[in-house]
């Protein structure tokens, strides 16, 4: 069974972070992400009392109204507590509840990975045999992507072609169109660069999914694309490594 993890941090990039992070291990399953450390509680609350409460949570200690530690009170049951902070006086604070692990702020992949191993001890024996992926494998079959007040999860393969709107992008997918708070530039580096080839600065594309090719545009799903200038270089060693028709 899937690891269900809750992060609560009152910075959006901080809780978009660790969300990534967690994405990226197959054994982990994102059941909730929250800004409020009011609305979290009420919805851990209600995890725990349809039977489903979560297993990790990932929780900021230094927020407003509710500090971490003013959360974990009245919550009425005990997940597993990874605090986070920029704040290093909470360390001590900490223990007394008990927590499996304390990151300081910035947090690196390679210390969320030790968080993660620290996790998996607790686990049923199922669990904790889960290998964890080298600090450079960040490979995987899905992307989550913030959509609204959600992290909604895709499937690369269901991923077309993603559009530039400045600081948004516009994810075309097999079944709908997504608006995501991210810039182009990110998702560059972020998803697999044997599957997604940025063709223009508005545009990445996914290669499996490509009809035809041209001097000046791709097409996919019926729809032309314009190749930058700038971009075809990198288009043309991709094509050659990969091959259009492999």
């Amino acid at each position: 069974m899937p690891i269900r993890c809750f992060v609560l941090d009152d910075e959006p990039l901080a809780t978009d972070l660790l969300s990534d992070y967690i994405g990226r291990l197959p054994d982990l399953h994102l059941v909730g992400v929250s800004n409020s450390p009011t609305q979290a509680l009420l919805t851990l609350q209600q995890l725990s009392a349809t039977g489903v409460p979560v297993d990790v949570l990932f929780l900021d200690i230094h927020m407003p109204r509710l500090t971490g530690f003013d959360l974990l009170r009245p919550l009425g049951y005990r997940p597993k507590v990874i605090f986070t902070t920029a704040y290093r006086e909470y360390a001590l604070d900490s223990y007394e509840f008990d927590v499996v692990d304390f990151l300081v702020k910035p947090i690196s992949f390679e210390r969320f990975l030790q968080s993660i191993g620290k996790i998996y001890r607790f686990l049923p024996t199922a669990v904790a045999q889960a290998e964890l992926p080298p600090p450079s494998q960040k490979a995987r079959e899905y992307q989550y992507f913030k959509v609204d007040k959600e992290m909604v999860k895709l499937d690369l393969a269901d991923i077309l072609w993603i559009e530039s709107l400045k600081d948004y992008v516009r994810i075309h997918t097999k079944n709908a169109e997504l608006v995501s708070y991210l810039r182009i530039s990110y998702l560059e580096e972020k998803l697999p660069p044997d599957r997604f080839v940025r063709i223009h600065k508005s545009f990445i594309v996914a290669l499996e999914h490509v009809q035809a090719i041209s001097a000046t545009y791709i097409r996919i799903n019926n729809e032309e694309l314009p190749i930058g200038r700038m971009y075809k270089a990198r288009l043309d060693d991709v094509l050659t490594r990969s091959g259009p028709d492999s």
